[in-house]
């Protein structure tokens, strides 16, 4: 386990007072991403457990979409071609007050170099039948949502 993963549940409450006061609203951003086998593109991270598709915060100035482009570039190393579509919107009151989570499906896309620093631990395309065993449930739910397996439900998101 990373010292991040260990740390991270006594920071989140501090990181989400701070994002409530300053911004009273969330914005986040995950990108269903999908290869020519039909496999998804998911991401583990440092800093807490689990599989998830790559994502993140929306930063001031930045619209939804150009923050999609930015996560998939620095967490996967997939460089958006043309725009996303925008599949559902999520409320996730119950981890995190005033947080909403977009979720976008990424057809066009080109393999390039990701940029981040220290953010992912793994990443990796999977078929829905083999994801891994980490993934996390409300991953799994998004991923059956978009694929038509089942309704879209707005809240919890993860």
């Amino acid at each position: 386990m990373t010292w991040l993963r260990r740390i991270e549940p006594y920071l989140r409450p501090f990181w989400q007072r701070w994002s409530v006061l300053s911004r009273g609203l969330s914005l986040g951003v995950r990108g269903l991403v999908v290869d020519a086998e039909g496999r998804v593109l998911l991401v583990e991270h440092t800093y807490v457990p689990g599989w998830y598709m790559p994502g993140g915060g929306v930063e001031k100035d930045e619209t939804a979409e150009e923050a999609l482009h930015r996560e998939l570039m620095e967490e996967a190393g997939v460089e958006m071609i043309g725009r996303p579509t925008l599949l559902s919107i999520h409320d996730n009151r119950r981890r995190f007050r005033g947080d909403h989570v977009l979720v976008y499906r990424v057809d066009r896309w080109r393999p390039a170099e990701p940029t981040q620093r220290g953010e992912i631990l793994n990443r990796g395309w999977f078929a829905l039948d083999a994801l891994p065993e980490l993934t996390t449930r409300g991953t799994r739910r998004r991923l059956a949502e978009a694929l038509g397996a089942e309704a879209i439900e707005p809240h919890p998101f993860w």
